[in-house]
């Protein structure tokens, strides 16, 4: 699946002033594997306003899901109506987690200027011949699909939107590498499994603070998150010596303390 899921775009789509449609007009999207058909349809009655969002499942020509969807405000819309109207990923339909049934992925962008997007993901339950939906939050970031493991089926290549803002502005915030697997209904966090992953990530993050740690705070943000993927390989200590090295701001003593709470909060220091 192209970038383009992974942080909506760079949100550029935002930009300019709103304007009016000249009229309403229903769009549709679609998504197709096998027997199954998903469409998402929704007005656009103005710019970035969104309304009627609706999802229609379809089997072997027969309508299994067809309902409303609620909104958390009018500009929250499917990303797959920001896409290109050539680019066969509007609404991914794919088995994802190898029963050889297709899910349905339905991908949301709530609007603003950095937040937030959430995927509603559908599975058939052939006893009850209904879908039942689980809905994951990406916040400010988005995902990649990706068979990391090479083993048929995708993961979600995604990062801890928790780090955003709290060190930092968001501009200079950092995030820790996240990946997610879709087994029966559930999303499940498997990030550690994935230890060559962490580490290169983890490296970028360093590099990235080596270049900003003359700059606004210090480039505290990215060391957040490079300590958050030390913990995830392991080497916690390691990363606490390293940063403590490294950083150099007035605020050394209370941004250790909070960071090690965060960390903490958040999972990652047991």
């Amino acid at each position: 699946m192209k970038n383009i899921r992974f942080f909506v775009l760079g949100l550029a789509v935002l930009s300019g002033v709103a304007g009016f449609a000249t009229s309403v007009q229903a769009e549709v999207i679609t998504g197709q594997s096998g027997n199954v058909r998903a469409e998402i349809s929704y007005e656009q009655p103005q710019e970035y306003q969104y309304k009627n969002v609706q999802i229609k499942i379809v089997r072997a020509g027969k309508s299994v899901l067809e309902q409303n969807l609620p909104q958390d405000s009018e500009y929250d819309r499917p990303i797959g109506a920001l896409l290109d109207k050539n680019d066969q990923n509007k609404l991914p339909v794919l088995d994802l987690d190898g029963d050889k049934e297709p899910e349905v992925v339905a991908d949301f962008f709530t609007g603003g200027a950095h937040c937030c997007t959430y995927s509603l993901i559908y599975r058939y339950d052939s006893k009850a011949n209904q879908y039942k939906k689980v809905r994951q939050e990406w916040g400010n970031g988005g995902y990649r699909l990706k068979d990391l493991d090479r083993d048929g089926l995708p993961e979600f290549e995604s990062r801890d939107d928790r780090f955003a803002y709290a060190f930092t502005s968001y501009a200079t915030s950092g995030y820790p590498l996240q990946i997610w697997q879709y087994r029966q209904g559930k999303m499940i966090d498997v990030t550690r499994r994935y230890p060559k992953l962490i580490y290169a990530h983890a490296f970028e993050l360093w590099q990235t603070f080596l270049s900003a740690r003359n700059e606004v705070d210090n480039g505290k943000g990215f060391l957040s998150a490079y300590l958050a993927d030390k913990y995830m390989l392991g080497q916690g200590e390691d990363g606490w010596q390293k940063v403590k090295q490294a950083y150099k701001g007035s605020d050394r003593n209370q941004y250790f303390a909070e960071l090690r709470k965060f960390l903490r909060e958040t999972g990652y220091l047991k």
